[in-house]
């Protein structure tokens, strides 16, 4: 999966905002190129909850062990939840120190370098063995992310 077919997959689930950082719209530097994802159906940017998902294309000062300075590299992070990270590593996030990974090697599910033990998940450039299980994580956060948005609109009246 390459970027575009990754955002129009995302996109496709409904109810997305994609924030596409870039220069003139007051997004810091390091983001732009970047892509994040929000459940947000009246294209309101969500000030109060984190994306389902972004897309990465460069290291970050404090996340640089998945080498995307390589050419033609990037990463797609999820958030699975506690149930779906279990799922697919057999440990809990809070279990991470236990089960070393390297975050650099291509198309291998990891839990992520930064965000792993808020049960984030990440893929550097998801390939064959990890399209199918990204996809999968990737319905899952939606889900979750449409869940929530539902229950603080209902709330809200």
């Amino acid at each position: 999966m390459n970027i575009d077919e990754i955002v129009t997959f995302i996109e496709s689930l409904g109810g997305v905002l994609t924030l596409r950082p870039g220069p003139g719209d007051g997004t810091p530097e390091i983001a732009w190129g970047d892509k994040f994802f929000y459940y947000a159906p009246d294209g309101a940017v969500p000030t109060t909850v984190q994306p389902f998902a972004t897309l990465v294309t460069k290291d970050y000062p404090d996340d640089t062990l998945s080498r995307l300075n390589r050419p033609d590299t990037f990463r797609l992070n999820i958030n699975a939840g506690r149930d779906g990270f279990l799922e697919r590593t057999g440990y809990t996030p809070k279990e991470i120190a236990d089960h070393p990974t390297d975050p650099s090697v291509p198309d291998t599910l990891f839990p992520h370098p930064v965000y792993g033990s808020a049960a984030w998940l990440a893929v550097v450039n998801p390939g064959a063995r990890t399209d199918g299980p990204a996809r999968d994580l990737l319905r899952a956060a939606h889900d979750r992310a449409r869940t929530r948005y539902e229950r603080r609109a209902e709330a809200r009246g």
